[in-house]
């Protein structure tokens, strides 16, 4: 059986993968492709249509799943939208505030919704044993980088939050240091947090455990967007099935 998907912020990076991924499959087709202003363009073979008819489209055109990687107030748009036709949803974007993940919550209780910073295997493997590490290694210095293009709103990435939200979740931090500058010294129970941009990285996140003349470094580093748009498809095909509720790649990834 073929699943069909709808794709938001279709001109955007991750948008094109997405279509690309969807293209290198004979189980998933792109039923409609939208973008704010498509001035008749084309991506793969897919005509763009306009984001202002997708409360229309996601209705006659009936997909399995939505996928979106827009901007937090447009992917909210189309939450909402899903969730009044009935169609599932998945969004990679990130940087929503508080009230916006609430949202985003709200419309999980009516179709099932996925939402991650990341669909690159290796990023939840990282996840899943960074845990264990700062376990292991309690009372040993941590420090994060991440480096991501220069074009990336977001500071730190949804995938450096989810990553320090599982080290504070397994060690006993006072809280997170944002870059240092002048006489700084390190505080014995903060975590270090140091964001680059530049160039067109992909992204990269390393994780910096130290103490007792040792260290240990955790990186993971994504050589394509490929990676993500094909996780992210795998989570539409995947969560065509499900039931109402949120969900996370995790998920996905477990079943």
């Amino acid at each position: 059986m073929t699943v069909r998907v709808g794709v938001t912020g279709a001109t955007g990076r991750m948008g094109e993968e997405v279509i690309a991924a969807v293209a290198d499959r004979d189980d998933v087709e792109v039923v409609f492709a939208v973008n704010r202003d498509p001035d008749g363009e084309n991506v793969r073979g897919v005509d763009l249509e306009s984001a202002d008819a997708f409360e229309d489209l996601v209705v006659e055109r009936e997909p399995a799943a939505v996928i979106d990687f827009t901007g937090p107030e447009s992917a909210l748009e189309y939450a909402r939208a899903c969730a009044d036709a009935g169609v599932p949803f998945v969004t990679g974007t990130t940087g929503f505030d508080d009230d916006q993940r609430e949202a985003l919550e709200a419309a999980g209780e009516a179709i099932p919704l996925l939402r991650a910073p990341n669909f690159a295997r290796g990023v939840q493997a990282l996840v899943n044993i960074v845990g264990d590490a700062v376990q292991d290694l309690a009372g040993y210095d941590v420090e994060l980088v991440e480096t991501h293009h220069n074009g990336k709103r977001d500071a730190p990435s949804g995938t450096a939050n989810r990553l320090l939200s599982e080290i504070e979740a397994n060690g006993d931090f006072s809280g997170r240091k944002h870059g240092r500058e002048g006489f700084d010294p390190r505080e014995d129970d903060e975590i270090g947090v140091h964001v680059l941009r530049a160039g067109n990285v992909t992204g990269e996140h390393e994780i910096l455990i130290a103490n007792n003349h040792e260290e240990v470094r955790l990186t993971h580093r994504a050589e394509d967007r490929g990676v993500f748009a094909a996780g992210a498809v795998d989570a539409a095909v995947w969560l065509a099935e499900r039931d109402p509720g949120s969900y996370d790649f995790a998920d996905v990834l477990a079943h």
